[in-house]
């Protein structure tokens, strides 16, 4: 199976529109060393975890897009319901959305939970 036919299955897969997971690929098709990430997490269904920018890896996007989950929930755990593949797709999608706009980006990854932090 080709690369593109795996991303559009995890796609499916993941619950995302057909769309949303083809703009993903062309924003990968840009940035090489992601593109590699994505490749490797399709074959091996794991993170490689080689690629950072501005000190943020995919595992840190991943671990924050699952927090926010949670926050906004209000479950403060991972149900059934938090599709983890999901998680997967939006961690790449949030680091091109870092890449692209870098300063409001980190100010969202670094804004705090406000007394959760305590």
């Amino acid at each position: 199976m080709k690369i593109y036919e795996k991303l559009l299955a995890l796609g499916e897969y993941a619950g995302q529109k057909k769309e949303w997971t083809e703009a993903l690929w062309a924003n990968l098709l840009d940035v090489p060393p992601l593109f590699e990430e994505m490749v490797y997490y399709l074959e091996h269904h794991d993170y490689k975890d080689h690629f950072q920018y501005e000190g943020y890896s995919l595992i840190d996007l991943y671990v924050w897009q699952m927090s926010r989950y949670n926050l906004i929930k209000d479950f403060g755990k991972n149900t059934a319901e938090c599709n983890k593949e999901t998680l997967v797709l939006r961690s790449f999608a949030a680091m091109i959305e870092l890449m692209k706009n870098p300063e409001e980006y980190l100010k969202r990854l670094r804004e705090g939970r406000g007394m959760d932090r305590l």
